[in-house]
């Protein structure tokens, strides 16, 4: 598996150690430097050609505000992710502007940071695969899918959010059938709790199952992506 490359560019050493750690959660994730101002910044993104990059607005020779137009011009694969205390609409704007794929306002929450880099991940993976170009794809990548018919705005009892990410990231990356022992594996739940939240998906058709038959003629069900 092709790691993502990250970085860090974060004037606060003990905060970028932080969001280090949260992102080593994540195996599909590699952190390849930290940066503790803009000029560093540029140097990480020439020499490691990260794909990520966690962005602070506020460090001691420009603002990250400011680096964007010069990522996007020397560096324009790479995605962006702007933490900041700052809340000045101009800088949200201006990230909207340069094409940012969000923008978290520090205290970062633990669990809103997991959701956005699970979609990232799954972005990126998106990007990274061969499939065919059609408008359920390009919905996906730009995070348009449709609410399905009849399903309400809230989550079934049981069904978290974020678990719900979790699983849906993994059969999405693998792209083939998982059982529920395999998925429960990739995102460190029980099998019990990975089924329920796969045959969640199945019943809102975001996931398909089908039972196969092993070696030892034992039926297992695989659930594939939609």
């Amino acid at each position: 598996m092709n790691r993502i490359k990250a970085a860090i560019a974060e004037d606060d050493f003990r905060v970028a150690d932080i969001h280090e750690k949260f992102l080593k959660k994540f195996k599909e994730i590699e952190v390849v430097g930290k940066s503790l101002n803009g000029e560093q910044t540029l140097q990480i993104l020439s020499e490691e050609t990260p794909d990520l990059l966690i962005l602070d607005v506020y460090m001691p020779d420009m603002l990250g505000s400011d680096l964007l137009p010069i990522i996007r011009e020397r560096f324009p694969k790479v995605g962006i992710i702007m933490i900041s205390a700052a809340t000045d609409r101009a800088f949200i704007e201006k990230a909207l502007g340069y094409g940012v794929e969000h923008y978290l306002i520090k205290p970062v929450n633990r669990e809103r940071f997991d959701e956005v880099i699970l979609e990232y991940i799954k972005k990126h993976s998106l990007l990274n695969t061969r499939h065919e170009v059609d408008q359920n794809y390009v919905d996906l990548l730009f995070g348009n899918k449709m609410e399905k018919a009849g399903k309400g705005p809230g989550l079934p009892k049981g069904i978290d959010e974020i678990t719900l990410g979790k699983v849906k990231n993994a059969l999405q990356l693998k792209n083939q059938g998982l059982s529920a022992e395999e998925v429960g594996n990739e995102i460190g739940a029980s099998r019990i709790t990975a089924r329920r939240y796969l045959e969640y998906l199945s019943s809102i058709k975001e996931a398909k199952a089908e039972v196969v038959y092993g070696i030892v003629g034992r039926p297992e069900r695989k659930y594939y992506p939609v």
